[in-house]
């Protein structure tokens, strides 16, 4: 057998713990509470299009437009394509999903394929195999984004363990990595062994006390002793920490720290490599610590992030010693997930100042719809609007806000903000780490 190709899943600990991912890998989560994979495949699909691989997300739990709206900025790019299962399958074909492709967005750069008969496993197996078959390019990935809705249309876990053991070991000849997930309380113990008999990486993640551990369950071909022992770890938006990484913060993890200063500029892996002027490969395997970058590249990195460079090897320690940020000391942030043009934002304290809050000076351009929040909502967050009108909606009521109002978020998120206009609506907004 020829050597295999090792690749990164997007999580630069979590290659360091399974020794990378192999070309014709099938990965299966074993997931304890139904959405602690989506962190992992949401780097692993960030990591894969930055590499211009092409990717095919299956979906039979969401409709186009929610998976849309869940992968944001990922969806934008050619090399993703989406096979729906969900608009004639759960979704029984109903006109709220199906115009969805009566009404299609030509701005969408993704593409979107509908499954006519996702009950019918053959027809899936079919369309699947014609969607590779037209990718010739490069090594392709997969996200089955959940085994378990696929054997609710399907009725019993004869039919998804049949249609497992059928797409595995073709996957694995294909050259493809598929990234599979289970819910784990869903299905029994003997299909679990089953499906884990068959992957060549199996990864449980489990949540109790509010505490995320993963631990490897099977690494074919890896030798590695990490199996069996779980790892505790954080997620905050696509950073994925581990406790020993917390630990070990005084010891370099440059890959880490570049990736948490480039989120929360709102920088992609492919906007942060042309502006540095690398590839994104380049940027890709130097978050997952895989390689470093020369020198010019790093001192680039540093100016781009807007940080001094030592800020990359450890935390600015000065800087949570100070009362006083000029203006000189903000930054524009990106707003991937929001339409381009309809909004600009600065971080008005340093991108390594590692304090509680981060304020933000957010102006929004007359006439202009967002339609989700700001920011994916994890805590306390706090607005006032220094001048300008906005509509936000909130659960199923619409509210006004005027120039000084206040408003305060604790659970809840805004499901749209509009600026009826004529003017630029300007806010100062706090929100907590």
């Amino acid at each position: 057998m020829h050597k295999k190709t090792r690749v990164s899943s997007g999580v630069g600990q979590l290659d360091r713990l399974l020794g990378g991912l192999f070309i014709g890998d099938n990965v299966v989560w074993h997931d304890d509470a139904g959405n602690l994979a989506s962190a992992f495949c949401l780097n692993f699909l960030e990591t894969s299009l930055s590499l211009q691989k092409p990717v095919i997300y299956i979906s039979f739990d969401r409709s186009p437009k929610n998976l849309l709206d869940k992968l944001g900025h990922l969806a934008e790019s050619p090399d993703l394509t989406i096979l729906d299962g969900f608009t004639y399958g759960k979704g029984a074909g109903s006109s709220i999903f199906t115009k969805f492709y009566e009404e299609p967005d030509p701005e969408q750069l993704c593409h979107v394929k509908m499954i006519d008969k996702p009950r019918d496993m053959e027809f899936v197996i079919e369309t699947l195999y014609a969607v590779l078959e037209t990718m010739l390019k490069g090594d392709v990935c997969l996200i089955f984004e959940s085994m378990t809705g696929m054997q609710e249309i399907w009725g019993g876990e004869e039919a998804i363990l049949t249609f497992y053991s059928h797409s595995c070991p073709r996957l694995y000849e294909l050259d493809t990595i598929a990234y599979w997930i289970m819910e784990k309380l869903a299905h029994s113990q003997q299909l679990r062994a089953q499906i884990n008999q068959i992957a060549q990486v199996a990864i449980n993640l489990t949540i109790k006390r509010g505490t995320t551990t993963l631990t490897i369950v099977k690494a074919e071909h890896r030798g590695t002793e990490d199996t069996q022992a779980p790892y505790r770890y954080w997620t905050k938006d696509l950073t994925i920490t581990f406790d020993m990484e917390k630990r070990g913060r005084g010891q370099l993890n440059l890959g880490l720290r570049i990736k948490e200063l480039r989120i929360k500029r709102g920088l992609s892996q492919a906007e942060l490599a042309t502006l540095v002027g690398v590839t994104p490969s380049t940027v890709s395997q130097v978050e997952a610590n895989i390689i470093y970058p020369s020198l010019p590249a790093l001192l680039k990195m540093a100016e781009v992030l807007s940080v001094d460079i030592t800020s990359l090897f450890q935390q600015a320690i000065e800087l949570e010693k100070r009362i006083i940020f000029p203006m000189a000391d903000a930054v524009s942030v990106g707003f991937p997930d929001l339409p381009k043009g309809s909004m600009e934002g600065k971080l008005l304290t340093p991108p390594d100042f590692e304090g509680k809050m981060e304020p933000y000076i957010i102006d929004i351009e007359p006439n202009r719809d967002l339609p989700t929040h700001f920011f994916i909502h994890k805590g306390d967050e706090m607005g006032y609007l220094l001048s300008g009108k906005l509509r936000m909606s909130l659960k199923k009521a619409t509210y006004t806000v005027r120039s000084g109002d206040v408003i305060y978020l604790a659970s809840e998120m805004p499901s749209q903000w509009r600026n009826p206009g004529p003017n630029v609506a300007r806010l100062l907004w706090i929100k907590s780490k």
